[in-house]
């Protein structure tokens, strides 16, 4: 039989990325809670700051419910540009250290480091020097979790934030996860935490002790990565060329809404994201879809296909409002909301972008 070698993988994680940067290149703000995004009546934070998260400030929360936490609050406009900049410097460096680099967002990715590219002794000491590159290059912090899969590497990387690294080696790696809330796994969101802990499931050992038969009865094709899972194993390689059919982001409510101005807040903070995501790795898409999910759990989505790929950041704003607006009014409180693009087309096949006058540029 043959034993195969123990993978080393790296998972970077920026800390308060947007956030960071702009406390970075404005002094005064450094200290202070900052929320990335717009203080207005349809504002969304996009990102914030650790002194506003002591208040329970977070992405994805409306600003006014940002502000009522956090009175000092300090709105400031994001900067996509500046933070796709800094997050090709990161990767810039990533890359002297392996080819196996699969980025998740701007601010983070997974690094493959098995081949020892640099000779540097361990996987630990190598995420120790790319973050201390990191801080020196670009003045930002990252966090690192360092493990033999992508799973725990991103429960590290968790750890010891910010500005610090954990480790999960095999050894400790399964009973690891048998103390940790299943709530902070990686794909299983806020509904699947709650309905797992209806099941009397809070805990990776609690999850770990229900059978294959038992999880798939109750959370039918994710069932086997549970199962998995919760004995620390997954198998996916770093794949750094795979191929995206889509890009999505969605966010759950703090409550229920039925404000069309809090509802399309959330809506505009997803489309920020998702676009953000299509403009760093030049990849459009054609079709603009909205997911909804009601108060009783109904999901309902509403997509629109475009005859070019959509670049215009306005334009896919502009399409997700009117998207989500086809299901107003709200008689039941909406508790999440998603913006996804599909369709993806490449380069000069995708609508021009447009200036605020309407001219191509």
């Amino acid at each position: 039989m043959t034993v195969l070698p123990v993978r080393k993988i790296i998972h970077i994680d920026m800390d308060a990325f947007f956030a960071s940067v702009e406390q970075r290149d404005m002094p005064e703000l450094r200290g202070k809670p900052v929320a990335v995004g717009y203080a207005g009546p349809r504002g969304v934070v996009a990102a914030a700051s650790y002194e506003a998260r002591a208040f329970g400030v977070r992405s994805a929360l409306p600003s006014v419910t940002a502000l009522r936490r956090c009175p000092e609050l300090l709105f400031v406009p994001p900067r996509f540009e500046v933070y796709r900049a800094v997050s090709a410097q990161v990767h810039a460096i990533f890359s002297d250290y392996t080819g196996l680099i699969q980025p998740l967002s701007l601010d983070e990715a997974y690094l493959d480091v098995s081949i020892n590219q640099r000779g540097i002794e361990t996987a630990w000491a190598t995420a120790k020097e790319i973050r201390a590159r990191i801080l020196a290059e670009t003045g930002l912090t990252a966090s690192a979790g360092i493990s033999y899969n992508k799973f725990l590497a991103k429960l590290a990387s968790d750890h010891r934030k910010p500005n610090g690294q954990f480790a999960v080696t095999p050894d400790m790696g399964p009973a690891w996860v048998e103390t940790l809330p299943v709530a902070r796994f990686h794909g299983v969101g806020p509904v699947t935490a709650a309905k797992m802990r209806r099941l009397g499931i809070e805990t990776g050992a609690d999850l770990k002790a229900q059978s294959l038969e038992f999880l798939t009865a109750h959370f039918g094709s994710s069932a086997v990565w549970y199962h998995q899972i919760s004995r620390g194993i997954d198998d996916r390689p770093v794949n750094p060329s795979r191929e995206r059919k889509s890009s999505g982001s969605e966010t759950t409510f703090d409550r229920d809404l039925v404000d069309p101005a809090e509802i399309e807040a959330g809506v505009l903070r997803m489309a920020d994201d998702v676009g953000a995501w299509c403009t760093a790795r030049q990849m459009f898409g054609r079709t603009v879809t909205v997911k909804a999910k009601f108060a009783d759990f109904r999901q309902v989505t509403r997509s629109r296909t475009r005859a070019l790929a959509v670049r215009d950041p306005a334009v896919l704003r502009d399409t997700s409002v009117e998207l989500i607006r086809s299901l107003y009014p709200v008689t039941r409180g909406i508790r999440l909301v998603g913006v996804t693009v599909s369709n993806f087309e490449q380069g000069d096949e995708a609508m021009p972008l447009f200036d605020h006058t309407g001219d191509a540029s």
